[in-house]
């Protein structure tokens, strides 16, 4: 399948995510790959995660890109070449990229029960406004996830932690778009984050 959605959430972002449907022979043959990409994708145990590695490389020929543009640093963060801010995400048969002039992070996740029983683990303040009985729990509980992902994938900081450190603001499902912030060792930083689901995933990104 070609791209799946293509979001510009302002002048300076694009999100761009693919619906993982080709083998992974379809998908590996026309790309271009590093040796160390190459390695990397041939060491991975599950086929799942062989085509969501090399969908995102499809991904990045959607923005221009190949892979040799992108490199990652000592703490795992995806950079790109020509200086631009890039994050990148896959579950199950869906993987996204956004790219920006500024600092960013994505994450989609599969909308599962499961997410209830490990609420404990990422959530505190916004337990304050979270109904538990609500129809929409589960999906707001992986709206939160997302958005933390998110900003632990643009802050990319060892020893942050969901609970503690990030707080995402009330918000509708709805709306599609709310407030959150880092609050981390004196540091308090404000950012706009945005959701949308479809096939019962949810994407989140943030920018700052």
């Amino acid at each position: 399948m070609p791209l799946y959605k293509s979001i510009t959430p302002n002048s300076q972002t694009t999100v761009k995510i693919w619906k993982i449907e080709e083998s992974y022979d379809d998908l590996l043959s026309p790309l271009d790959l590093k040796p160390e990409s190459l390695t990397r994708v041939l060491g991975m145990k599950s086929e799942l995660h062989q085509r969501g590695f090399l969908s995102v490389r499809h991904l990045l020929r959607e923005f221009g890109y190949t892979d040799q543009d992108l490199f990652y640093d000592e703490n795992g963060k995806p950079h790109l070449k020509d200086g631009k801010h890039i994050s990148i995400t896959h579950s199950f048969t869906f993987s996204g990229v956004i790219i920006s002039d500024n600092e960013v992070g994505i994450d989609i996740e599969m909308q599962r029960e499961k997410i209830t029983k490990i609420a404990k683990k990422f959530v505190d303040y916004e337990f304050e406004y979270l109904d538990t009985e609500a129809k929409d729990y589960i999906n707001k509980l992986t709206v939160i996830w997302g958005i933390k992902e998110s900003l632990y994938k643009l802050f990319a900081t060892p020893g942050m932690l969901f609970r503690e450190h990030f707080l995402v603001i009330p918000f509708s499902i709805k709306d599609e778009e709310t407030v959150c912030w880092i609050d981390y060792n004196g540091l308090k930083k404000r950012y706009n984050s945005h959701f949308l689901e479809f096939e019962g995933f949810t994407c989140a990104y943030v920018i700052e």
